[in-house]
């Protein structure tokens, strides 16, 4: 309980000299994020089938980009366009970007400047980063477009 009050203190006093919090521009964070990448990150990635990856990487797709990217990856989400963000289809015949396993991977992990996350650096791990991409390649794109899918 002590300790909870110093913690609660600090952030009070924190707030009370008057520092205001300025994100990093989205340019910059994006430039950071590309700054630490590395493909090789994905070379230790493992896994027991392709079944368990696309499971895995469906989850991460739920929790972290159907909001924007909606659940069939068509963008245009009523949450993307309240923030005024122009979310991209990931389902379109023909993409305006890459779409390719490695592709996906950097464009997941470094984000964007026009408001995708850089989530390599905000805790996703290069495993989810990398389920995730396949789940796009091998199963939302082909099943939307009725090519088939793994």
């Amino acid at each position: 309980m002590k300790r909870w009050v110093l913690l609660m203190a600090s952030a009070l006093a924190a707030t009370a000299c008057g520092h205001d919090f300025e994100p990093p521009d989205p340019q910059v964070r994006v430039s950071r994020a590309e700054g630490v990448y590395a493909a090789e990150l994905f070379d230790t990635v493992t896994w027991a089938s392709d079944s368990e990856r696309t499971v895995a990487g469906n989850a991460v797709y739920a929790e972290k980009c159907r909001r924007c990217h909606g659940p069939l990856g068509q963008g245009g989400t009523e949450y993307a366009n309240e923030r005024g963000l122009e979310v991209p289809s990931l389902v379109a015949p023909n993409p305006a970007f890459d779409m390719s396993l490695d592709s996906l991977r950097w464009r997941i992990f470094t984000g964007h400047a026009k408001g995708m996350p850089t989530f390599g650096v905000a805790g996703v791990s290069p495993r989810e980063i990398d389920s995730s991409a396949f789940y796009l390649v091998f199963t939302l794109r082909p099943d939307v477009l009725g090519t088939g899918g793994g």
